[in-house]
């Protein structure tokens, strides 16, 4: 018993007539009785019976009916599902750090739908560090991932995509308030809250550190800037951090950071060992089309 024979089955229980199943489904009417009969013979039991010049299904063609449209529903259900996917719809899964989920990629992601209204796409939106984006791009998770940039090490393509400045925030009466640039060698006598050891930040902040060949007095680490944010507004230390709309409604004075200079790019990252659905790909074509870096 193969699909087909299921197809036929399910035609000639509708129409109980061979002649017009037959022409419905486009074979000749030996085919349709031959398959019918190989049904009969292997599950044992008859589908139909006559009865005067008709046939009517038996009790067994009817239970078997039931199963069989709901098979062909299943099967049908997946086959446009998969061919709606490879017409450019469906789920695309992203990956992002909570500060490009404020705006940037919201951004991205409601133009994008707004140039394909007559398709069926929808996204997931996942936030983590970038080392957790990463992590789940690599494991499949995620189909596109916008963070930090990737270790050369992970075999990832990665493309900038957007950039953020990094500015100096402390406490509105701490002694380094009283300027609105800084130099980050004037930051060193004092605690500072720094990003945790995975967090795409505390690469590029200890790069900057490096760059004018100093060490930071670290008091306390985690992996959120608006966690970092929060803790220089109670006085808990100051804080190198990209910038963030969310810093103005905080107690907090913000400097620009005169030397070394320094931008923070964010990267688009995706896995070429993995399958990009086309609705992904259409998704990473419109982003890099729009890239002004």
């Amino acid at each position: 018993m193969n699909l087909l024979h299921l197809r036929y089955f399910a035609e000639l229980a509708q129409t109980l007539h061979y002649t017009r199943a037959a022409e419905h489904l486009c074979i000749a009417q030996p085919s349709l009785s031959h398959a019918i009969s190989q049904m009969e013979s292997e599950l044992g039991v008859p589908l139909f019976e006559k009865v005067g010049k008709s046939i009517v299904l038996t009790h067994f063609g009817e239970q078997f009916l039931a199963c069989t449209q709901q098979t062909l529903a299943t099967l049908d259900s997946g086959i446009d599902a998969l061919q709606r996917v490879g017409r450019g719809e469906g789920l695309i899964r992203l990956g992002l750090l909570r500060t490009l989920g404020e705006d940037f990629v919201p951004g991205l992601a409601q133009r994008f739908l707004k140039q394909y209204p007559e398709k069926n796409i929808r996204f997931t939106f996942h936030t983590g560090t970038t080392s957790q984006l990463l992590d789940g791009l690599v494991a499949r998770h995620y189909d596109l991932v916008f963070a930090s940039q990737p270790p050369a090490d992970m075999g990832l393509t990665s493309i900038p995509v957007h950039h953020q400045d990094l500015v100096l925030i402390t406490p509105r009466k701490h002694p380094l308030a009283q300027y609105h640039t800084i130099d980050l060698a004037q930051t060193i006598p004092y605690p500072q809250i720094y990003f945790a050891q995975g967090s795409g930040l505390r690469y590029v902040v200890d790069g900057l550190f490096r760059q004018i060949g100093q060490e930071p007095q670290i008091a306390y680490e985690t992996e959120e800037d608006r966690v970092i944010a929060g803790l220089v507004a109670h006085g808990f230390g100051i804080a190198v951090v990209p910038y963030m709309d969310m810093l103005l409604r905080l107690d907090v004075k913000i400097m620009q950071i005169s030397n070394p200079a320094w931008e923070r790019n964010f990267y688009l990252t995706s896995n070429d060992r993995s399958y990009l659905t086309p609705a992904a790909r259409d998704f990473r074509q419109f982003i890099l089309e729009g890239v002004t870096l």
